[in-house]
């Protein structure tokens, strides 16, 4: 659902990679860290006294989340960018798993989380979400909501998504080929044959792992690579080209249906 008023995208929707201040939200900052899941994402948020709403970018991800307002929740893979509020002041900490991992560590399926923001009691049941709520509540209230509190919450989320990872036996090992042969720009039927499957189960199990089907995914891995090689300063034409699309008309296109906007707004801010 659009929200009113004016809004602030981070670069590649959930960070770059770097720490970024969210454009016209003067005290609101974005941070990233590595995680302790190969290829996730440990990030924190502080929001300003007067925020405005954020533009995340689909990537493909499921999120673990912790709100200062909110409590536990789960982020689950978006086919289009969702406008995020926060309260003043509020904090956010964040596991960003990658692509195909976030089933194995909530015990759904993703396509069951699509486009939603859920409370994670609703996946994990009250009494373990009260257990890991519990030990955030502490965390914070022993290092401190606005200095080294998220970090610890940052800790601890990681460090129990690792031990269901692990209880779990691991992430699906054909979601890791699929998501890196499609980021690599691999056709479907590329795709399926080196995940050793037909294009029907490539369907079901892309469904599965990352919430949508394998084109949908090529679109959004698409779209993130194309705004990395723009940000490293490459022309739009010289983007389009590298990247696979049709022309820069195509790309224009492709990122206003997936982002809401053209690329030129996600590049001024």
């Amino acid at each position: 659902m659009a929200l009113p008023g004016p809004v602030t995208e981070l670069p590649l929707g959930r960070g770059g990679g770097v720490d970024v201040a969210a454009a016209g939200q003067t005290g609101g900052v974005y941070r990233e860290r590595p995680a302790g899941v190969a290829g996730a994402v440990l990030w924190t948020s502080s929001a300003p006294t007067h925020p405005r709403p954020v533009r995340v970018l689909p990537d493909g991800c499921l999120d673990l989340l912790w709100s200062s307002r909110l409590g536990l929740l789960v982020a689950g893979p978006d086919r289009t960018a969702h406008l995020s509020t926060s309260a003043p002041a509020e904090h956010w900490v964040g596991l960003r798993l990658p692509p195909g991992v976030g089933p194995a560590v909530f015990g759904v399926p993703a396509v069951e989380l699509r486009d939603k923001r859920v409370p994670l009691a609703d996946l994990w049941g009250a009494r373990a979400t009260r257990v890991l709520a519990d030990q955030a509540a502490d965390a914070v209230a022993g290092r401190g909501a606005a200095d080294a509190g998220p970090y610890e919450v940052g800790t601890l989320l990681a460090t129990v998504a690792v031990r269901r990872l692990r209880a779990a036996g691991g992430a699906d090992p054909r979601g890791l080929r699929m998501a890196a042969a499609l980021a690599a720009g691999a056709t479907v039927a590329e795709t399926a044959a080196r995940a050793g499957l037909d294009q029907r189960s490539l369907l079901r199990h892309s469904r599965h792992l990352f919430g949508y089907g394998p084109k949908t995914l090529a679109r959004i891995l698409r779209m993130r690579r194309a705004l990395a090689l723009a940000r490293a300063g490459m022309s739009l034409a010289e983007v389009a080209a590298r990247a696979g699309y049709a022309d820069q008309a195509h790309l224009t296109r492709e990122v206003r249906a997936l982002a809401g906007v053209p690329p030129t707004a996600l590049l001024t801010t």
